[in-house]
């Protein structure tokens, strides 16, 4: 993936989510999370999402178990996905759309709630190797 991709293709659905729910929340502060990938650093990237209002939460560097796609989603798509070949790239973006939107809710919600279990449990031990979530 490239910084433009990911400003283009990923972030204008972004905004355009954050549009639709900025209008069923009472706050217009949006944080975002990613990790420390070359896409998610570089500047236009960066500039998009100060233009777009989105305050980016630091991501500890070589630490994939705190990103929920990691520990949790990325799982889950490899394991709906397996034993599929996808001759193109298209027809692997739209099973992985696919399969995103039959996820319900509350297991985003659940994922998202471990996630903070795990970053206070990696606060509180001072950035100090820990195991068992």
């Amino acid at each position: 993936m490239t910084a433009a991709y990911y400003v283009q293709g990923v972030l204008s659905q972004v905004k355009s989510a954050i549009n639709e729910q900025r209008s069923k929340v009472s706050t217009s502060k949006t944080l975002f999370v990613h990790d420390n990938a070359g896409p998610h650093r570089a500047r236009a990237t960066t500039q998009s999402l100060r233009e777009l209002g989105i305050q980016v939460l630091p991501h500890p560097a070589y630490s994939p178990d705190l990103a929920p796609r990691d520990f949790w989603l990325f799982p889950i798509l490899k394991d709906r996905l397996a034993g599929r070949k996808f001759h193109r790239i298209q027809d692997l973006a739209k099973a992985v759309n696919s399969e995103l939107r039959t996820i319900p809710e509350e297991d985003y919600e659940g994922a998202f709630r471990k996630w903070q279990i795990t970053l206070k449990r990696c606060i509180e031990s001072h950035g100090e190797y820990f195991e068992g979530l």
